[in-house]
Order: C-alpha cells, then sequence, then structure tokens
C-alpha cells in the first residue's frame, strides 16, 4: 500500500494478548512498546514475546519502540529483533545526537526503517542534524511527556515552539512530516479532537494512540474534509488547463507551491499504508 500512516497505536509488550488485539484494531501502524509501558522485571519477557509474535509477518506494519539506547536493554532488543519478519521498524526513546541514529542503522546494517523520537531540549536543538543522520531514518517524532518534564513546561502552548522545530527539521531533513504524540487522556475525546486541529495547522501529519477509541478521531482530524477536496481538485484542474500563475473563478491566486499543496491534500484523502 502507498501513502501516508495517520495513526500509530502503541500497545505493551509484555501484554500479548492487548497487542493481539491492537493489530486488528484498525491502526495504520501498531508500535509495541519496550519501553515506557514495561517495567524493568518484565524487559525480558517483554522482548521475548515480542520477538516471538515477530517472527512471522503480521497483518499491519509493526514498529516496535525499543529501550532508550543509553541504557542496559536496547542492544539486546536490537539483537533480538534484527532478523524478525513482521517487523516493519524501529522507534528510538530519547533521541539526543546523530549519532545514535548511525550507531543503530551499523548494528541493524541499515535494514531496518527507523524513526527517532526527540524527548529532551537536547534533541530539540539537534533535530535536523539528527534527522539527516542516516538514509535508513525514516522519520522523527516528539515524546512530549519526557519533553514537557524536562523543560519544566506547564502550559500545553509552550510545546509549541519545540513541535514547530520538529516539523521544519523533517522538512528540510526531506522526511514526511511527523505524527503528533499521545494525548494521554483517553476518556477525553473532544479534547484529543481540539489538539489534533492544533497540530495540523502546525505542520503534524497523523498521530500516535494508546487507546483504539482515540482512532477514528485522528483519522477524522487529519483527512482532507469534503470541502478541502473540492478546492485542492478545482486548483489541480486549473493548473492543468493553463500555464504559469493564475487565479481561481472565485479569484484567489495559484502558484506552483499552491498546486503542490492541493497535490498534497489529494493525496492524503487516497487510502492509506505505513508502506
Amino acid at each position: 500500500m502507498s501513502g501516508t500512516a495517520l495513526t500509530w497505536l502503541y500497545a505493551p509488550g509484555d501484554r500479548p494478548k492487548v497487542v493481539a488485539k491492537a493489530l486488528l484494531a484498525g491502526a495504520d501502524v501498531v508500535v509495541v512498546d519496550l519501553e515506557d509501558a514495561v517495567t524493568p522485571d518484565r524487559k525480558d519477557y517483554a522482548r521475548d514475546a515480542t520477538a516471538e509474535l515477530l517472527s512471522e509477518p503480521q497483518p499491519v506494519p509493526v514498529h516496535v519502540r525499543v529501550n532508550a539506547l543509553d541504557g542496559p536493554w536496547s542492544d539486546a532488543d536490537l539483537k533480538a529483533l534484527l532478523d524478525a519478519p513482521g517487523l516493519s521498524g524501529l522507534r528510538l526513546p530519547k533521541v539526543c545526537y546523530p549519532a545514535d541514529i548511525t550507531r543503530v542503522a551499523a548494528a541493524t546494517e541499515g535494514r531496518l526503517p527507523l524513526y527517532a523520537l526527540l524527548e529532551t531540549a537536547l534533541g530539540i536543538e539537534q533535530a535536523y542534524a539528527i534527522a539527516s543522520a542516516h538514509p535508513a531514518l525514516r522519520g522523527i517524532a516528539l515524546g512530549e511527556a519526557d519533553l514537557r518534564a524536562d523543560l519544566g513546561v506547564r502550559e500545553d502552548a509552550g510545546l509549541d515552539w519545540s513541535r514547530s522545530r520538529v516539523v521544519v527539521a523533517a522538512r528540510a531533513a526531506g522526511l514526511a512530516p511527523p505524527p503528533q504524540s499521545v494525548h494521554p487522556d483517553i476518556r477525553d475525546l473532544e479534547g484529543l479532537a481540539a489538539s489534533c486541529a492544533h497540530g495540523r495547522a502546525l505542520g503534524f501529519v497523523g498521530r500516535a494512540a494508546i487507546h483504539p477509541r482515540q482512532l477514528p478521531i485522528i483519522e477524522r482530524a487529519y483527512l482532507p474534509t469534503d470541502r478541502e477536496i473540492e478546492e485542492a481538485e478545482t486548483v489541480v484542474r486549473v493548473a492543468a488547463a493553463g500555464q504559469g500563475a493564475q487565479a481561481l473563478p472565485n479569484g484567489q491566486f495559484i502558484d506552483a507551491a499552491v498546486v503542490a499543496a492541493a497535490r498534497r491534500t489529494l493525496s492524503r484523502a487516497a487510502p492509506r499504508g505505513a508502506g
């Protein structure tokens, strides 16, 4: 399948039944978590259970968030998962330096797509260098809970500069737009929708989730509306009929940048997948 993933559903690696349900929940990508969701005494079990699950192909793309790269478990995580047929990518937590990416790329021989989570002030400052560190890196995103604690930010708006920094770094490095970080209150669907609208305005595409009930809210927020699709189709049609800068029937001026944006809108309206 082609297109852009909009929903990334996390499931704890030490709870195989929850992972099994997540695989059928309708997310574009399931992220099996070996890090924050798993207590130290269950790290080995979570790793073994995940390696067993991924010993065969899965119905949807599955990524694994391994443990912190400077901790005692990440090397074992990488070794256990390297040749897993059902693994589509690795999510790397608390990335602070480009060398974090190049080290994992070397350890995995560049065979697996890597996704970096920036969760500290240092990681944000290094955002572009990390995003452009190695061809195996396919995306970057924020880990907002840890970042909020690191920065001492109390209000949500205090993270907007960091959010924009990551969006710009991804674009400058030629990566796909980053997905938003999780919305931690699984009951607050109205707040989730409002937060998604804000994230979309900042340039994010899609979002991580921690419960299946969040998936349709995220998808609805990030899929183009009927009006947006109609407007994009008009822009592309008018552009195809002439040359150079033009104006739409309503007087709106269009040029190459506007046409490119319209084509992106139409591509996101098509069937998606993580690829």
